[in-house]
């Protein structure tokens, strides 16, 4: 098929001959939805139960930025190692490893009885929650033709805003019926269902016998990958690696400071509790999930339209760079709803910024390398992210204001969109050769 009847049928759900495309694809991308969304529900209830934990457990503001330190260490190891087995073992088999890994230390949360414990357990899940992204991404990778790939991920990675939002709807029901504890044993638990349902169904596509031959070529209507494979420290050479690493080292560290300290910035502001934030937060998630669609639809938009990947990742990533920078004003607001609605609009910028940096490997380097390069860069997000816990506690625990923590959030996207298009000006292919 060629490329223009790829995105005709991105279009119109027919191929460049009047074949009927089916919608399998899209069954596997709501798998990586659920999953992702799982992993969010894994990753946030420690900021939704901040002040509950804290208080029981006698802890400071350093010491849950130690806590969150931990878990971002294991995360940047875990990120380094499941690329390379995601790219090893494939999309299905390293995800459900890092499935279970995860689960594991998310229910281990439950027994944990001081920050050492809690801490060590944080680690298990950090390592496993890393799997996520590389093994969602090769799916991506395997399933899509480059058209549709950022607004794929776009799809599956708002599973981590609809995560965000049942977290403060479930957790403080749970919590107030059953204690903390039963929060982590009974979600993860429950959420063993998701890894049944993905060990029968992901095959690659040409295993899939329900697959029918005009998706098969729209999956496969891109060029074919050179059949070599490109090594760790190859990769570290280039400077289209270094590109989508970088980009991650910069935003990564404000996407977990939405994440982990947005419910004791509220709290704390607004003076909200575990059974008045559930709304502010649940609207905020919601509009981060409209950007992660949104930025992924715009950049495949302007795709179809005819322009090149590098134009439509770029400006599709310079527009919410701009999104970002009211965020430094919701420390000034009175009205609860309106520093909701400035905070929802920068969370919803980093995600549509992010779908788009996600594609940016699938775009330079050939399939059997994308896991790796993915991995690299949530490696050196994850260690930014190390940086900001500390830098956040630290802060807060000597002023216990929120300005200049804003302050970082805000002007960084800027910084990374310019450190991408200066690493690769165009985006282009790297020679596997």
């Amino acid at each position: 098929m060629s490329a223009a009847g790829a995105a005709g049928a991105t279009d119109t759900g027919v191929d460049g001959i009047g074949r009927k495309i089916g919608r399998y694809r899209w069954l596997i991308c709501s798998l990586l939805f659920a999953a992702t969304a799982i992993n969010y529900v894994d990753r946030q209830m420690i900021g939704v139960l901040k002040p509950t934990i804290s208080a029981e457990l006698g802890w400071n503001e350093t010491t849950y930025a130690d806590v969150i330190f931990w878990f971002q260490a294991a995360y940047a190891i875990g990120y380094l190692s499941f690329g390379r087995i995601v790219d090893v073992l494939g999309a299905r088999i390293g995800y459900s490893v890092a499935f279970v890994i995860w689960t594991l230390g998310h229910t281990l949360c439950g027994f944990a009885g001081n920050a050492f414990q809690f801490s060590a357990a944080r680690v298990v899940l950090g390592l496993g929650e890393a799997g996520n992204f590389p093994a969602g991404i090769k799916a991506v990778s395997e399933w899509f033709p480059a058209k549709e790939r950022a607004f794929a991920t776009g799809v599956f990675n708002a599973g981590a805003n609809i995560g965000a939002v049942i977290t403060p709807l479930i957790v403080p029901i749970i919590t107030i019926a059953f204690g903390w504890r039963m929060a982590f044993i009974i979600t993860g638990a429950i959420s063993l269902i998701w890894l049944v349902a993905w060990i029968a169904i992901y095959r690659r596509p040409r295993e899939v016998a329900k697959l029918s031959p005009a998706e098969l070529a729209h999956i496969e209507s891109d060029p074919a990958d050179p059949a070599k494979k490109i090594g760790w420290i190859k990769l570290l050479g280039y400077r289209e690696t270094w590109a989508y690493a970088l980009g991650k080292f910069l935003i990564d560290p404000i996407w977990w400071l939405f994440l982990f300290w947005t419910p004791d910035f509220l709290a704390k502001t607004y003076h909200l509790d575990l059974k008045s934030f559930g709304p502010p937060l649940v609207a905020i998630y919601l509009l981060s999930d409209v950007g992660s669609v949104a930025g992924g639809w715009s950049s495949s938009k302007l795709m179809r339209r005819g322009h090149s990947a590098n134009f439509a990742r770029k400006i599709t990533m310079l527009v919410c760079a701009f999104l970002v920078m009211p965020i430094f004003f919701a420390q000034y607001v009175d009205n609860l709803w309106l520093a909701v609605g400035i905070v929802g609009l920068a969370t919803a910028a980093h995600q549509a910024f992010s779908a788009n940096l996600y594609t940016i490997p699938s775009d330079m380097f050939p399939r059997g390398a994308v896991g790796s390069v993915v991995g690299i860069g949530g490696t050196v997000g994850a260690i930014g992210g190390m940086m900001m816990a500390k830098f956040t506690g630290y802060v807060l625990q000597t002023t216990g204001s929120y300005t200049l923590i804003f302050a970082v959030a805000g002007s960084t996207y800027l910084i990374a969109i310019i450190v991408v298009h200066l690493l690769s000006p165009r985006l282009a292919r790297v020679d596997a050769g």
